[in-house]
């Protein structure tokens, strides 16, 4: 059973008129990572996918995005609760990635971020070589009759 709360309301209105945030806002994001890549997802709904702007700058890999919102002359508002806003997030990406190949699309208000691993620091098996592997070549020396061995 739901109970009434009468300062929930009260403090979503004060909250929406006392919201000092003024600058860029952060955007919700998951980040995992699928095979050699790695997949972030960030909500943006409302945005326009023009107004998305995704940089790396060495290792920063920085996402701006702007929300606007269009007023028509003479609109007399009944209730506003979206507004216009902007949207940044900045990760450091470390050492390990391909930053020529990262890749990025928009569908239904969520921007996903395709980061590809660099080919070396991807995962690999390496050989271990052991004493009886090494070669065995036979030679003939003349005059000899049997051939000598020689190890290399």
């Amino acid at each position: 059973m739901a109970t009434y709360d009468p300062f929930r309301d009260l403090d979503r209105l004060a909250s929406s008129f006392l919201d000092t945030r003024r600058g860029p806002r952060r955007m919700p994001m998951d980040l995992y990572r699928d095979g050699d890549h790695y997949v972030l997802t960030a909500d943006l709904p409302g945005i326009d996918p023009g107004s998305v702007d995704i940089d790396v700058d060495g290792q920063l890999l920085t996402i701006r995005a702007e929300r606007t919102l269009s007023a028509g002359d003479g609109v007399k508002w009944i209730t506003r609760e979206r507004e216009a806003a902007s949207f940044l997030r900045q990760l450091n990406l470390g050492q390990g990635i391909d930053t020529e190949r990262i890749s990025a699309s928009y569908d239904n208000g969520v921007l996903s971020v395709t980061i590809p691993v660099s080919e070396k620091a991807k995962p690999r098996k390496i050989a271990v070589s052991t004493a009886s592997d090494s070669q065995v070549v036979q030679a003939h020396e003349s005059g000899a009759d049997e051939p000598q061995p020689i190890e290399q």
